[in-house]
């Protein structure tokens, strides 16, 4: 054996490749080692005995060692050669490089040079790593020495698209402080505009030690292994990415229909999508995709979150997945699992083509993005970017800055107040608008973005950076307008420029269809545009965001077949989701053979997807609610990325849920012709002509207004006038807008009932446009009615009215 002092110096040094089957520090006699080092020229090799020989039998050892080597294995030494090259390349140059825009962007440097240039924000950060990895893995780490204004940055010579990073920062652990750098774990640039790999959160991706015997105090305990293996890697993509001439529909927010999708849901079981392409963002930009959008007349699809987004450790451990990636880490980059074309930087052309294909087609694009908290949860979660780059810099903090606030029911919530994460937020809102196209954003639970220091406040930061950006005050913005901390709830309180997720509507429209609603007062505001609530401040009906199903909650079916959520398959023994449901399932719970059940339950989702496309604001559907898609009754299908959560398109093969989509098409028809249907300003129910007609008026069953008493009284019959001659504003040309009148007669009870038809001044005659008692859909009734006369209102049925004379 050698001795001591040999053995040490025998260890494996950085750059040394080791045969297959070698342990580490021992090498058998005569073995030719091969290493790169700074001072040779790449691919240099250099021999020597590690075990000391010296002299003539050293001498000997290693002309026979590299003869036999040319002769024998020269074929070795070059892959030898070739995997210590690989794992250890030379760092490269690192130049000053400039702090702004953050993230890694492309830029020509001194004389020419093309590179990229690195800028991370890590306010309290002592020392901050680059660290860049080759298609094997291996790491190179390159220190950032320059630092302006908390902004560490360095440009790097001759590096290309393609390019897989992240960071390293260095700083105190002191979690009672709320200090948790930990530069053993490898951190996703918050400003990486692509994604590489999945976060599968094992033990080692935790900043503390996960599994520690005492869980009260886990957080505290640093894990000093490295997270690198585990975790995904941002990766730089160029700027010119696959863009094409583009033109923005810019759809009016009157006249705009939108359909919440989910991508990967949509198009997963779409027969004519080719099978390499569903569940993709190309899936989505398919004709067959796109053709039922355009078939159906909406003007703009909601994506459900498309940031990249990671999967919870308890989802993980029973088997699940993420599914509505509510859960973003990345708000650059398109979430890799939605990409036909990889996750090496071809998802940002690939999403940006979709985008592109809806624009071709008149559909604007809307993101659901989700700024209030990050995949890194509670103090007990991973540390994947922000927690272990500035910890107190990105999150709200409890009085023990050891815990989190959280106003979101995930465990963390961004501190928006601060200028750096305010500056994260806009800086993703414009990215995503100038370079990827889309054309506005649901920000959900919004009012965790209100919050300045604790409370909602309308004035925050968030809200005052928002309205006065050029580029974001010009786009679609909707609030979730609520939270889980106190004081969050908040509809109708947005200021203007913002619309809203009106959960009011929601509940009244399902009590009144299912016989629940004790008066007919919330009702007669949620039909109109809701003044109520959006009335002042220059706002307009289209504040208000119409739905009656959302992705949460049970679908449009499930709504008439089930009155109990019936969640076992999320492994949460039915605990999760909402227990208030306003559901009412016909008689029978879930699915049945009973054709009158089955009947009525069809007639009910004719009722409340009319009463939706009917009403005046934005209304909002869900795919697969036009042609009956169903959960089976599981109102919180998050994690089910499967059959339950997919759309079942062979639905349409049924003629029963092809007549429902014929019928969605047909009212959104009626929709987009007549803009007494879509009113840019609020009913005043004033009369405006001598003969006392008005905008609006109401009418009781026996074809009289209704009056004050009337409406606090139980009601299963509403009558709706709308008055097309008295549609305020004007064309693009100045001229006055005008329409046809309609009656609409909304009848919730079980029985039919007489209704009579208001004579002058409102109609001579009517002619009957649309009747949801009826299964087939496909034409109007066309029947002519006199004013004044009686007609049967079939149960539980609407009936749409044009004055003819």
């Amino acid at each position: 054996m050698s001795s001591a002092a040999e053995q040490e110096a025998v260890q494996e040094p950085a750059g040394t490749a080791v045969r297959p089957g070698e342990p580490p520090g021992l090498t058998a006699p005569g073995t030719v080692r091969t290493e790169v080092t700074g001072t040779e020229a790449a691919g240099t090799v250099r021999t020597e005995d590690p075990n000391g020989l010296r002299g003539e039998a050293a001498q000997a050892l290693r002309v026979e060692t590299a003869q036999a080597v040319r002769v024998e294995n020269a074929q070795a030494v070059r892959l030898e050669v070739a995997q210590a090259v690989r794992a250890e390349p030379r760092a490269p140059v690192v130049w000053p490089g400039a702090p702004m825009p953050l993230g890694a962007r492309f830029r020509v440097g001194p004389d020419g040079v093309a590179g990229i240039n690195f800028a991370l924000w890590a306010g309290g950060a002592e020392a901050v790593e680059l660290c860049l990895f080759d298609e094997h893995g291996n790491e190179i780490r390159c220190p950032l020495t320059e630092l302006t204004h908390e902004i560490w940055h360095g440009f790097l010579p001759g590096v290309q698209a393609g390019q897989r990073y992240g960071y390293r920062v260095h700083g105190r652990w002191d979690p009672w402080t709320g200090a948790r750098w930990n530069a053993a774990k490898l951190l996703l640039d918050p400003y990486a505009r692509a994604v590489d790999g999945e976060f599968t959160l094992p033990p080692e991706v935790y900043g503390h030690m996960r599994d520690w015997p005492d869980q009260h105090v886990a957080d505290t305990v640093r894990d000093d292994r490295d997270s690198a293996p585990y975790v995904p890697k941002g990766v730089v993509v160029h700027d010119d990415d696959d863009w094409v001439e583009d033109r923005r529909p810019k759809t009016p927010w009157a006249d705009s229909v939108i359909y919440e999708l989910h991508v990967r849901g949509f198009t997963q079981l779409h027969p004519d999508i080719p099978p390499e392409l569903r569940g993709t963002y190309a899936g989505l930009a398919h004709p067959a995709a796109i053709d039922h959008l355009t078939r159906l007349g909406v003007t703009a699809v909601e994506l459900l979150p498309v940031h990249q987004f990671a999967h919870e450790d308890h989802l993980l451990r029973r088997g699940l997945h993420n599914y509505w990636g509510y859960n973003s880490i990345g708000y650059f980059a398109p979430h890799a699992g939605y990409s036909a074309s990889g996750s090496a930087g071809g998802q940002v052309g690939e999403f940006k083509r979709m985008v592109h294909a809806l624009h071709s087609a008149g559909i604007e694009v809307i993101l659901d993005v989700v700024y209030n908290h990050t995949a890194e949860a509670g103090e007990l979660g991973p540390m994947l970017s922000l927690r272990g780059i500035d910890n107190r810099g990105y999150y709200r903090l409890q009085n023990d800055p050891r815990r989190y606030a959280d106003y979101t029911g995930c465990g963390n919530t961004l501190h928006v107040v601060q200028p750096q994460v305010l500056r994260l937020i806009t800086d993703s809102l414009r990215y995503w608008v100038t370079e990827m196209g889309v054309d506005g954003f649901r920000f959900d639970l919004a009012a965790a973005l209100a919050r300045s220091m604790h409370d909602v406040d309308m004035l925050s930061p968030f809200l005052a950076v928002i309205a006065q950006d050029p580029v974001l005050r010009r786009v679609k913005l909707i609030a979730e307008p609520w939270d889980v901390g106190n004081g969050g709830y908040q509809v109708g309180a947005f200021p203007p420029l913002w619309t809203e997720w009106n959960d009011r509507y929601r509940d009244a429209v399902r009590d009144f269809w299912r016989g629940a609603l004790p008066d007919v007062r919330d009702l007669g505001y949620r039909l109109t545009g809701s003044s109520d609530l959006y009335a002042w401040g220059g706002r307009r009906p289209y504040a208000s965001v119409n739905f009656v199903t959302a992705h949460d909650g049970f679908t449009l079916r499930d709504l008439v077949s089930y009155e109990h959520k019936h969640n076992e398959a999320n492994g949460e023994g039915n605990r999760d989701g909402t227990s208030d449901n306003r559901a009412w399932n016909c008689g029978a719970e879930g699915e049945s053979d009973d054709p009158e059940i089955n009947a009525l339950r069809r007639r009910q989702l004719r009722n409340l997807l009319t009463t939706l496309l009917l009403s005046t604001g934005v209304p909002m559907l869900v795919a697969g609610d036009e042609m009956g898609r169903t959960q089976g009754g599981n109102n919180n299908a998050y994690c089910q990325d499967n059959e339950i959560g997919w759309l079942d398109w062979s639905l349409l093969e049924q003629p029963e849920w092809r007549e429902l989509t014929e019928l969605t098409a047909r009212v959104l028809k009626l929709r987009q012709t007549h803009p007494v249907l879509r009113r840019r300003a609020f009913f005043s129910g004033r009369a405006q002509a001598p003969d006392g007609l008005r905008d609006l008026a109401w009418f009781t069953r026996d074809g009289r207004e209704m009056a004050e008493g009337d409406w606090y009284a139980p009601a299963a019959t509403l009558g709706l006038y709308l008055s097309g001659r008295d549609i305020p504003g004007r064309d693009a040309r100045g001229e006055p807008v005008t329409d046809d009148s309609f009656l609409a007669v909304l009848h919730a009870g079980a029985e039919p009932v007489a209704f009579e038809l208001p004579g002058a001044p409102w109609a001579a005659a009517y002619e009957l446009v649309l009747d949801t008692s009826r299964e087939d859909q496909a034409d109007a009734p066309g029947t002519v009615l006199e004013g004044g006369t009686e007609m049967t209102v079939p149960a539980r049925s609407v009936l749409l009215l044009r004055v003819t004379a």
